[in-house]
């Protein structure tokens, strides 16, 4: 280790060092990134025992999302591919973002963050899209065993669409997840658009132009970068498996 780098123990014990050398706001912002990391993971092992349990009758995810705005005809998974894309896509914009603002590049700044946040609000609004067909339901329903309350016993009825308690799609547990897992993910999107949109608000005003450093952008940076991540991951493990 060269000299320059060494800290002598009295140095490193002493106190007001940063961890890593690291502002106190990316600090707590990993910490949080961290917390919520093992919650969502805690959700998609839950969804891995539900869906292991009921593998015979779990519904088949392209069966069941293949509507596509303006399109009768029936796509697989076409729609929830394209959201996925424009996340992602925001997701690089964020960083040319970030990049510019370790450049003190303000104009960029204001170009890719804006691009950011229509990219967060798209996807926003396609869950919303797509919450509502799987809702909604097709025309025709499916005959399901569901509890009558008068008769108290289990009756055929044919059901349209899905909510908490019964599913045209299969078991009502797919449902239960779809609505707790992308919705959970869906608030983390919505506030993710909502933080950005402040910081957008900020750049133009010159706030951080004063302040001689873009350091929140690269913090708001790695939360959206983290919420893209997880989608992935939900992506993959509600949709393609």
């Amino acid at each position: 280790m060269s000299h320059s780098t060494e800290i002598s123990s009295k140095e490193a014990w002493g106190g007001g060092q940063s961890p890593f050398r690291v502002s106190y706001g990316k600090m707590m912002m990993w910490f949080f990134l961290v917390s919520d990391a093992l919650t969502f993971g805690g959700l998609l092992v839950s969804y891995g025992f539900i869906r292991h349990k009921y593998a015979d009758v779990w519904p088949k995810a392209e069966n069941v999302f293949t509507h596509f705005p303006f399109i009768e005809k029936h796509l697989p998974l076409a729609y929830v591919g394209l959201m996925t894309f424009i996340l992602i896509m925001s997701s690089v914009t964020m960083v040319l973002a970030v990049e510019a603002g370790h450049r003190n590049d303000k104009k960029k700044v204001i170009m890719w963050m804006f691009w950011t946040i229509v990219g967060g609000a798209t996807f926003v609004g396609s869950q919303a899209w797509e919450w509502f067909h799987f809702i909604h339901g097709t025309a025709d329903g499916a005959l399901r065993h569901v509890w009558d309350m008068d008769s108290g016993k289990y009756v055929e009825k044919v059901i349209y669409g899905a909510n908490m308690t019964v599913n045209e799609y299969g078991v009502p547990q797919f449902a239960n997840y779809f609505f707790f897992i992308t919705g959970f993910h869906g608030f983390h999107v919505f506030s993710g658009v909502c933080i950005n949109l402040i910081i957008f608000l900020n750049v133009l005003k010159g706030t951080y132009e004063r302040r001689g450093h873009y350091e929140m952008i690269e913090k708001v940076g790695l939360y959206w970068h983290f919420v893209d991540l997880v989608w992935v991951f939900v992506f993959t493990f509600f949709y393609l498996l």
